[in-house]
C-alpha cells in the first residue's frame, strides 16, 4: 500500500475508475436518454481530475510548477462548471 502511494499510481487508478464512470454514464445516457447527461459533468469531471493530478505531483515531489499548472486548471474548469450551472 505504501508503495501504492508513494509511487503516485493511487492517483492513475483514480483517474482510471473516473474515466470508467464517466463512459458508462455516457453510454447509458446515449442508449436510454435517462441519467446525467455527458456535457453536465465534463467540467466536475475536469475539475476533479487536475485535482488529482495535483495530487499525484505532489506524491511523487514533481516541480512545483506543474503542481500549480494543474491546480490552476482545476480552478478554470471548476469556474467553466459554475457558470454553465449558474441560474440565468
Amino acid at each position: 500500500m505504501n508503495q501504492l502511494f508513494t509511487s503516485g499510481q493511487i492517483v492513475d487508478l483514480i483517474l482510471a475508475v473516473m474515466a470508467v464512470e464517466a463512459a458508462l454514464m455516457h453510454f447509458y445516457h446515449r442508449k436510454s436518454g435517462k441519467g446525467i447527461a455527458p456535457l453536465d459533468t465534463l467540467f466536475n469531471l475536469l475539475a476533479g481530475g487536475c485535482l488529482l493530478l495535483a495530487l499525484r505531483g505532489a506524491l511523487v515531489q514533481t516541480d512545483w510548477g506543474w503542481i500549480a499548472a494543474a491546480l490552476l486548471a482545476a480552478f478554470i474548469a471548476h469556474a467553466l462548471d459554475l457558470w454553465r450551472r449558474w441560474p440565468r
